[in-house]
């Protein structure tokens, strides 16, 4: 099939390489706030495990076409819209123009979070000649290729039959292992995509106040998970405690629910608390460093392990680092960080400081002469450090696992103090 690709974003780059890859004629048009000459530079498309070499496949071979205007465009017969809540105005600017509301039979997926209805209003826009279907993203970053191509469900939303065969068709090539598709009206996809993330929130957060009621009561949180999960009404996804989650999906799907409850006119406490849990939550490593200091912090050195908001990308999208950085700073603390792919965006973002060191290759540069140690970031590379090295690096002698990966015993063990989210241990004293 002939299909014009418009956006930026990551879940852009993906269908447009995956499409590619399959056999589909694909011309993809980035939006102007990133064009491909920026775009195929930024850290986060590298970082995605087969993404890049994938487009650059396609570039070779000439399923994929990256053109800067529409007018370059071929008449298309899906156009597939991958865009950020903040560019709906532009989806609006391309349905309208005659390049394709003067054609007949296109399908318009939109395959971006807007507001629920958005579908329908961009169809009304490019012509009731046409078809659109709601096919909201559902990738997982870090892992992108596999989401897209081998997916556990897609939602997908149309209300006549057209626009979904058109879509099994597009994607047939990834869904011949099972049927993946779960086919509703396309309001109702829309608004399914952001429930979906709004429960998984709630789930993170309500683990999260768990959490910290068992710091209260001396209670380990681990005993507490293990108890939780194992009844099967309840299931043990997104019910690790932390310290916040972050990332541009899942923090925009919530405010966009949010945002869709207000315009109902339906106030929701429940995601406000969500929210507002989450923020809290972020500050959790400095409050356990305030704690254990009563409060003399200043001039004190931090190791940071982990900037991303997840392993596997480089992206600090609402990541909790930063919240968690501005605290230590505004205390007078330096930072000596780590991350294996998110320096970067971190430097984009923060600039160069007198208070910040970082690194990209050996962790345990950044323990040298520090005082503490904090888990951000679970990227596997910190999944088994050798203890009695960062024993004899950290002056303090204290790790603070914001992730809950560390046996705290065994860190206890090795003569370090642990405390992590919901759990602590001291080393022993004969």
């Amino acid at each position: 099939m002939r299909v014009l690709l418009y956006g930026s974003e990551l879940s852009a780059a993906t269908a447009a390489a995956a499409l590619a890859w399959v056999g589909h004629q694909v011309q993809w048009l980035p939006h102007s706030d990133a064009p491909w000459s920026a775009l195929s530079q930024v850290g986060w498309l590298h970082s995605e495990p087969q993404l890049m070499a994938h487009l650059e496949q396609g570039l070779a071979e000439g399923t994929l076409q990256v053109i800067e205007q529409l007018k370059d465009a071929a008449i298309p017969e899906v156009v597939w819209l991958a865009l950020s809540p903040e560019q709906r105005s532009s989806a609006s600017v391309l349905v309208e123009d005659p390049l394709l509301a003067d054609q007949q039979g296109i399908v318009l997926i939109n395959n971006s979070t807007f507001p629920v209805g958005d579908t329908e209003r961009l169809h009304a826009l490019l012509g009731a000649q046409h078809t659109s279907v709601a096919l909201p993203d559902t990738l997982e970053e870090g892992r992108a290729w596999d989401s897209f191509t081998r997916p556990a469900r897609r939602l997908l939303g149309c209300d006549n039959a057209t626009g979904e065969q058109v879509t099994r068709e597009l994607l047939r090539a990834f869904n011949r292992r099972s049927e993946v598709f779960q086919c509703m009206p396309r309001r109702a996809a829309e608004l399914t995509k952001l429930a979906i993330n709004g429960m998984l929130a709630t789930r993170i957060s309500y683990m999260n106040e768990i959490a910290g009621l068992a710091d209260t009561l001396g209670v380990d949180v681990e005993h507490v998970r293990q108890g939780m999960g194992a009844d099967s009404r309840i299931g043990f996804e997104y019910l690790y405690p932390g310290c916040g989650f972050g990332g541009p999906n899942f923090s925009r799907d919530l405010m966009r629910l949010a945002d869709v409850q207000l315009q109902s006119g339906r106030y929701s406490a429940l995601l406000e608390q969500v929210m507002d849990i989450n923020e809290q939550k972020k500050e959790t490593l400095f409050r356990k460093l305030w704690a254990h200091f009563a409060g003399e912090i200043a001039g004190k050195t931090v190791a940071i392990w982990g900037a991303a908001f997840k392993p596997g990308t480089a992206r600090i999208d609402h990541a909790p680092v930063l919240t968690l950085l501005e605290a230590l700073w505004a205390q007078g603390v330096k930072v000596q960080l780590h991350d294996p792919a998110a320096v970067p965006a971190l430097h984009a973002l923060v600039g160069e400081r007198d208070d910040l060191r970082t690194y990209t290759h050996d962790p345990y540069q950044a323990c040298e002469g520090a005082d503490v140690l904090m888990l951000v970031t679970e990227w596997k590379t910190y999944w088994n450090p050798d203890w009695h090295r960062l024993g004899s690096l950290l002056n303090a002698k204290l790790v603070l696992d914001g992730r809950n990966i560390y046996d705290p015993e065994f860190v206890a063990s090795c003569g370090l103090m642990y405390r992590g989210i919901g759990r602590r241990a001291d080393p022993k004293t004969l």
